[in-house]
């Protein structure tokens, strides 16, 4: 499937991977608290990133070196997530925290005080109910405002 994405000023057709499942796993909840399997680089069909936690030879650079998923203070704390560091919640998590509030909806602040206090089990879950398209099931893309299945408008 095809879909109109806007990058910038310039509109760019990228190919979308058809749902595999709506199963979203724990390994694609990044350090950050984003979901990448509802990122539109995990389902395009060129160049997928395999999400934050995937085997980074297949990724593109700014993933690989992504400053929140490298950070040092979060693996000095050996924790899974942000929440468990002890600068939680940082200047980098916040300044993605405002991006993501403004663009798209969604706080990986919230998403991760969510974790915390729920557990990673629950949240994953969760996101399966919250992030489902509400015409056809499957899963919506965060960073698009209709399905990318059925092209229903949900923001």
């Amino acid at each position: 499937m095809y879909h109109d994405h806007i990058n910038g000023r310039t509109r760019i057709m990228l190919q979308i991977r058809p749902p595999k499942t709506s199963a979203i796993r724990t390994t694609l909840i990044a350090p950050c608290g984003i979901n990448c399997g509802l990122s539109i680089a995990y389902v395009r069909e060129k160049n997928a990133c395999p999400g934050c936690r995937g085997d980074d030879s297949v990724k593109p650079k700014t993933r690989v070196r992504c400053p929140i998923k490298t950070c040092d203070h979060r693996k000095k704390d050996k924790a899974r997530y942000c929440f468990g560091c002890d600068r939680f919640p940082c200047d980098s998590l916040n300044h993605l925290d405002k991006r993501y509030r403004t663009r798209y909806g969604m706080s990986v602040i919230e998403n991760l005080e969510r974790m915390r206090t729920f557990g990673i089990r629950h949240f994953v879950s969760n996101e399966k109910k919250r992030w489902a398209c509400p015409a056809c099931g499957q899963l919506l893309c965060v960073h698009e405002s209709q399905c990318l299945s059925c092209g229903n408008k949900w923001r």
